[in-house]
């Protein structure tokens, strides 16, 4: 029988992906703080590092446009088209690197290196690679679960003069090192508020939430709190593509089962990724403002012409409404779709997300009706209990032609009651 190999995760994250991305075509600008507003030149959403330290997030611009001008630091209104287009390159350039690839946000993504030799060099080499191609310069953490894997990129990032950018804690001394020097508020998922219950149990540090009796975290917080301690502890728990502590921005995209050269399937498929998408937002409880939707055509094969395009589209009132998102989306294609290529991916990202309360509630401006979340909310019960595609919007197929290629999966054998393994 053979052995299992142990499991090695990588988080790729850029740094200051926004600021970065303003930067790639502003040489002038790589040595000045840079900090990027919200719609409307509302607040600020984004900061250079060497703008942290001045800046906080969320300040309003109209009370730090004069403290910014005296610091030297430049402003940008934020620009989601140029920073979807720019994460589409990363990510295709991640993807044509490394076999399995889960695009966690805008600005960072977990790969699969297990059994990889050197998986340290692989970071520094894919590091190199990024920063040549696209200009934005990214941290990679390696470790052997997810959360480990986001606390090693946080190090990374914090120590890049020591680290280059790569941090490895598949060992263990540097796995101790790490995580008795992190404060527990560092930790992915671990919130302002469970900081502070933490910090009043003793649980200062990444380390002591490691050492922490999962048992009694799962009983005082929850199961989430259960497998954080776990993947500290080194057990992983979060599989690729397994649903995270919610995201400030939502990303679907698959790679087609075929080349599709027509418009019709390319919608099917954009309705089916807003399918899921929405739901991941619903179930953050989070609204969208904007979504960006592109389609490409594979890359990477020198004998297939070339295109990729995306654009982002403003919706009336931030929402979850699947119906809205998804005739947004659809309608899309229709603008970046050019007949006579062979198209091998869409993606659909949902931007500006903001919680119920984040967004100024005007008597004037138009809001989601209450009919529209109650129509939601009886579309994931529906789902949640019956199994997720039970209830779909027309636009979405049940079995599409253009769907991942899965031609050697196993049976789902201990799952599901159709592929239970029989005997005799």
């Amino acid at each position: 029988m053979a052995t299992k190999l142990p499991a090695v995760f990588a988080l790729i994250d850029c740094n200051s992906f926004y600021a970065s991305c303003e930067r790639v075509f502003r040489p002038d600008l790589a040595k000045v703080p840079i900090v990027v507003l919200s719609n409307n030149d509302g607040c600020v959403i984004a900061r250079s590092y060497d703008a942290k330290p001045h800046i906080k997030m969320g300040e309003p611009y109209f009370q730090i446009k004069d403290r910014l001008e005296a610091l030297g630091i430049v402003a940008f209104s934020s620009n989601y088209a140029l920073y979807g287009d720019m994460s589409e390159r990363v990510m295709s350039l991640i993807e044509s690197q490394l076999p399995a690839v889960e695009v966690y946000s805008i600005d960072e993504c977990f790969a699969d290196l297990t059994g990889i030799t050197d998986p340290s060099e692989v970071g520094r080499q894919l590091r190199s690679k990024i920063v040549q191609c696209t200009g934005i310069p990214v941290g990679v953490g390696i470790a052997p679960t997810k959360t480990l894997a986001k606390l090693a990129n946080y190090t990374a990032k914090r120590l890049q003069a020591r680290t280059g950018g790569v941090v490895n804690l598949c060992g263990e001394r540097e796995r101790s090192w790490v995580l008795r020097n992190t404060p527990v508020a560092e930790v992915w998922g671990v919130g302002r508020r469970m900081t502070l219950h933490l910090q009043g149990m003793g649980i200062m540090t990444a380390m002591d939430l490691a050492s922490a009796d999962p048992w009694m975290l799962r009983k005082k917080f929850s199961v989430v709190m259960e497998k954080t301690a776990r993947e500290l502890a080194g057990t992983s728990c979060l599989e690729l593509d397994e649903p995270d502590p919610p995201k400030q921005e939502i990303c679907c995209s698959r790679m087609f089962g075929k080349r599709l050269t027509a418009m019709a399937p390319i919608k099917e498929a954009v309705a089916t990724y807003m399918m899921r998408a929405s739901e991941k937002l619903r179930a953050q409880r989070s609204y969208c403002r904007k979504v960006r939707v592109s389609i490409r055509t594979g890359m990477f094969n020198p004998d297939e012409a070339k295109y990729a395009n995306g654009v982002v589209v403003t919706l009336p009132y931030p929402t979850d409404d699947v119906r809205l998102l998804t005739k947004a989306a659809v309608d899309a294609v229709e603008l970046v779709f050019r007949p006579g290529f062979k198209y091998s991916k869409a993606e659909v990202l949902l931007l500006d997300l903001r919680q119920p309360g984040e967004f100024t509630d005007d008597l004037f401006a138009i809001n989601q009706p209450a009919e529209a979340s109650r129509v939601m909310a009886v579309l994931d019960e529906i789902n949640g209990r019956w199994g997720r595609g039970t209830l779909r919007t027309a636009s979405v197929p049940s079995h599409p032609e253009w769907a991942m290629r899965r031609d050697l999966m196993s049976q789902s054998y201990t799952t599901r009651l159709d592929q239970l393994w029989r005997v005799g």
